[in-house]
């Protein structure tokens, strides 16, 4: 499986890390579930958007500095080029729901 990120989630990536210091390795422990299981299993995982050729998944990531399940992670699975694309990455506390406009922007592109 392959990791690709958006610019605006290497964004959400950098200020989130120097906030809740086990991001990265909590990053790459999701990274392997979803290597093996690319659209989740569970209720921690929701489909947003699903078409032929990808999904758009929204999914709790824990984080070990926070204790549980506060942080949320959108990304897209590419079903025929077996690519996962990080979207959007934000703490819960923070917002409400993910930024739509992102999504539409990524979807569009």
């Amino acid at each position: 499986m392959n990791f690709n990120e958006t610019r605006e989630f290497k964004r959400d990536l950098k200020r989130l890390s120097k906030k809740y210091k086990s991001l990265p390795s909590d990053l790459l422990e999701f990274k392997k579930i979803v290597s093996q299981i690319p659209l989740g299993t569970g209720r921690h995982f929701a489909a947003l958007t699903d078409t032929e050729e990808m999904k758009i998944v929204k999914a709790r990531l824990f984080c070990r500095y926070l204790k549980g399940s506060s942080l949320r992670i959108i990304y897209a699975y590419h079903k025929e080029k077996q690519i996962i694309e990080f979207i959007e990455l934000y703490f819960k506390g923070d917002k409400k729901n993910e930024n739509r406009d992102r999504i539409k922007n990524y979807l569009r592109n």
